[in-house]
């Protein structure tokens, strides 16, 4: 269960200088819990004032993990930089002298009460902060989406919704499974996963059969709706197909992108790895999956809302980069966009004006960026 991601080499020049950006806005803190000092990475905006009452996210690490590696690796600042939520990076004990989350499977044996600290956490959170309460979302990867199923199970009166990447449902959660309310579950995995096989092992329930229990319980149409996406990046070996359960109770939906040919991974992370998906971006979708939902179910659109949910999307590869990136992005006519520095300096703008538009960063020096276009942002690594 180690996540194929630890074995690559960061360039930790590259993340102590982004670090100095926002290191302002990224607390180190912790809490008591049942008698164990636990610890968390909170991840504060800039556009942050505490006026309005603004979402929180949940990123759990994944197996033998740490909370610094998945606010990396399955990055959500840059988007929160922008839609304005606040995120909580928990952190594992040690179970075995490895670091996981208590969700039964090849944890049984732990004693941790990780659903009893998140739920203190969340407390704690919404005592110092302005949270939105009806707008409390979990994700995570691989055992961290085990732990965002988990809550969604057993927490289910504070969490609005769950994503899971890599990650699964044990037959403990299963078993012992409560929820609350109709809850929106996305699923991103790979039919490839050589971890958390996606057609199940003793201690993981087959994919199909987990998004099953949440097509029944949220009472969603047995027949989905299947989405072949575009193959944005040929270079991956992998391609996306978008699966939808419509109908639910409350207008929820259960959503999956099954990574045809996809690995252990998080889609569309700059680090790399061993099959990983580039067709997709997990964060974004992600995040643009849960803005639809509050605890009560799919949320009343604005005029405004609408406006940025039909904003067409797009992609960038290959991230990293030495030199040019291409945007796919569907062409529906001419749209602006700025490459940014991480403290928010313009570096680049132009207008993409065609299909598969090319901006060279070969001017730049080596660092992370963002790239943004409308409502969307992608966070690119450009090398030497």
């Amino acid at each position: 269960m180690f996540l194929t991601y630890r074995t690559i080499t960061i360039i930790f020049t590259f993340l102590f200088i982004t670090c100095s950006a926002i290191a302002q806005q990224t607390l180190n803190k912790s809490i008591m819990h049942d008698g164990i000092q636990r610890e968390y990475i909170l991840y504060i905006p800039a556009n942050y004032t505490g006026n309005n009452a603004v979402p929180l996210v949940l990123n759990f690490h994944g197996y033998g993990s740490n909370a610094s590696e998945q606010m990396w690796y399955g990055d959500f600042r840059y988007i929160a930089d922008t839609a304005g939520y606040i995120i909580i990076h928990p952190q594992g004990t040690l179970f075995n002298g490895i670091t996981h989350w208590n969700v039964g499977g090849w944890t049984v044996g732990s004693t941790t009460d990780d659903i009893g600290f998140i739920d203190a956490l969340i407390d704690l959170i919404v005592v110092n902060y302005n949270i939105e309460l009806t707008r409390i979302y979990a994700t995570g990867m691989s055992n961290g989406g085990f732990m965002s199923f988990l809550l969604a199970s057993q927490l289910g009166e504070k969490i609005a919704a769950i994503a899971s990447v890599s990650g699964s449902m044990t037959p403990e959660t299963y078993n012992n499974s409560n929820p609350q309310h109709p809850t929106p579950i996305l699923q991103i995995h790979g039919t490839s996963d050589g971890v958390v096989p996606y057609h199940g092992e003793i201690w993981t329930l087959p994919i199909d059969e987990a998004l099953q229990y949440w097509v029944n319980y949220n009472n969603c149409n047995e027949t989905p709706a299947i989405t072949s996406l575009p193959d944005i990046d040929p270079n991956d070996g992998s391609t996306v197909e978008h699966i939808i359960y419509h109908g639910g109770d409350h207008s929820v939906q259960v959503e999956h992108f099954k990574i045809i040919g996809g690995g252990h991974t998080w889609p569309g992370n700059i680090f790399g790895g061993a099959g990983t998906n580039y067709d997709i971006d997990a964060s974004t979708e992600i995040w643009n999956f849960f803005s639809r939902y509050d605890i009560n179910g799919l949320m009343v659109v604005t005029g405004a809302e609408t406006s940025n949910n039909n904003d067409f999307k797009w992609s960038a590869y290959p991230n990293p980069t030495k030199s040019f990136i291409k945007i796919v992005n569907g062409f529906q006519g001419p749209k602006e966009y700025r490459i940014q520095s991480m403290e928010g300096r313009v570096l680049i703008s132009g207008v993409m004006d065609s299909e598969n538009y090319r901006i060279d960063l070969s001017g730049l020096p080596a660092g992370f960026y963002l790239l943004r276009s409308g409502s969307q942002s992608i966070k690119i690594l450009k090398t030497e």
